[in-house]
């Protein structure tokens, strides 16, 4: 059984309603955690959700505290929300969470990054992980600034020639995307598929670990519906999985 955590995918949504001169607030959760966590479940994978509030205080201190867990997948969670515990706040000194992320890769972890506003460096670089232990373990690099491609017109990823594990049977032309983060990968990293000539999905290997990056959302509205039922998008992320797990035995 491989056992995946995917930390993140989740917000807050704060309105304000005018009418006329009387105004009220809303508010409600949302998650966009679905698409990936309905591809994954069943089978021999196994999936815990850490919505990105709760990840601020239960996401492990140690590389100990992720015993059991074959896979983290870290989607649209800026670096402060690991990094600013409410100790820390209070004035306490905690670890560094990347860091611990990073040596639990280089022990024989595997940690995908799944793309948004608030991944890799995100809406006006407020993911902030340019510079960062996770960075290092990354299968790119980052700019340290905004680094969104939006693209309301659609792009189509194509896969690259290489034979790899992760997009096994998959498709060589997928469906439309509408946006992505503008990554660069790394000369040690493999490039698994494209978007306009920019990275879409690559590989690594880091010590006795595994790391993917995967360029856009793993939901709407980057990744639109008719992505997320695309055959290979179940295929793609299943395959990934087992990849970063080593469960694959030609990998």
């Amino acid at each position: 059984m491989t056992k995946v955590l995917l930390v993140g995918e989740t917000w807050t949504t704060l309105e304000t309603h005018v009418k006329g001169w009387d105004q009220f607030a809303a508010a409600r959760f949302e998650s966009g955690a679905g698409p990936l966590l309905d591809a994954l479940r069943g089978g021999d994978i196994e999936v815990e959700h850490l919505p990105a509030h709760e990840a601020v205080t239960d996401l492990p201190f140690t590389v100990d505290g992720l015993d059991g867990v074959d896979v983290v997948i870290l989607s649209d969670i800026g670096a402060d929300t690991l990094l600013l515990h409410p100790d820390v706040w209070a004035g306490e000194r905690r670890p560094n969470r990347l860091s611990v992320l990073a040596q639990w890769v280089e022990a024989g972890g595997g940690l995908a990054m799944a793309g948004g506003y608030l991944s890799f460096q995100g809406i006006r670089a407020s993911g902030r992980y340019h510079g960062t232990a996770i960075e290092r373990v990354l299968p790119v690099t980052l700019v340290p600034h905004d680094d969104r491609v939006e693209v309301p017109e659609g792009v189509e990823p194509e896969r690259t020639a290489v034979d790899h594990p992760v997009v096994d049977g998959v498709d060589d032309r997928w469906p439309y995307l509408l946006g992505y983060n503008r990554l660069t990968v790394r000369n040690d990293a493999t490039l698994l598929a494209t978007a306009a000539a920019d990275p879409m999905l690559a590989v690594r290997k880091v010590g006795a670990g595994r790391t993917l990056a995967w360029a856009s959302d793993i939901g709407p509205h980057w990744c639109p519906d008719g992505f997320v039922a695309w055959p290979g998008y179940a295929r793609l992320w299943q395959q990934a999985v087992r990849w970063l797990a080593a469960a694959d035995p030609r990998a």
